[in-house]
């Protein structure tokens, strides 16, 4: 039986590039959340820095994100991040999960 796998990714606009950011990641909420395999697919912004997002999802297993990489969407969103933001990304295993 695979596990879930989940993916936190910190993103820090970078300076003029907030609005740019929250455009790329809220047009990627539908197609992420209707790929096979997606679980959750959720954008958090940043209380004390509204420049500073977070990326939460959940894929049922390694085989949903290796197929979520290979999307149009996310190759978009790949060839345009490190432009907009800095980026950090936690590729995570269950441990002690509910």
């Amino acid at each position: 039986m695979s596990a879930p796998v989940k993916i936190m990714a910190i993103l820090a606009a970078r300076p003029g590039r907030a609005d740019d950011l929250r455009d790329l990641l809220f047009g990627m909420v539908d197609a992420c959340r209707a790929e096979p395999g997606n679980l959750r697919w959720d954008v958090w912004q940043d209380q004390a820095d509204p420049t500073r997002f977070v990326l939460d999802e959940l894929y049922t297993d390694k085989s949903a994100i290796a197929a979520h990489r290979e999307t149009p969407h996310f190759q978009d969103y790949f060839s345009k991040i490190n432009d907009i933001a800095k980026r950090t990304a936690l590729v995570l295993d269950p441990v002690k999960v509910a």
